[in-house]
């Protein structure tokens, strides 16, 4: 799998270009993101690529200095399991 960052997503992809997998998070408000939608296709799903996307997604929100919300389910329960990630969340 290769990951491909842009400012607002990251993809998962085969080698021949492939999208199988997506995170998205575009800008929510000044200087917030909201992690709105993980997406891993049915044949890689249970191998953790979906957490492959949300330590990018993180490492990406924190080297940009922004702050994120999560209305992707998976994102809430990820954040939940990363207490040391848990300073990049927005506080609303």
């Amino acid at each position: 799998m290769n990951y491909i960052i842009y400012d607002h997503q990251i993809l998962g992809q085969t080698d021949d270009g492939t999208v199988l997998a997506k995170v998205t998070f575009p800008f929510a408000g000044d200087n917030t993101v909201d992690l709105n939608h993980t997406e891993v296709d049915e044949s890689l799903r249970g191998q953790g690529i979906a957490g492959q996307l949300l330590e990018r997604a993180a490492a990406k929100i924190r080297q940009e200095g922004w702050k994120t919300r999560c209305s992707c389910s998976y994102a809430q329960k990820w954040f939940a399991k990363h207490p040391d990630d848990q300073d990049l969340l927005a506080k609303d």
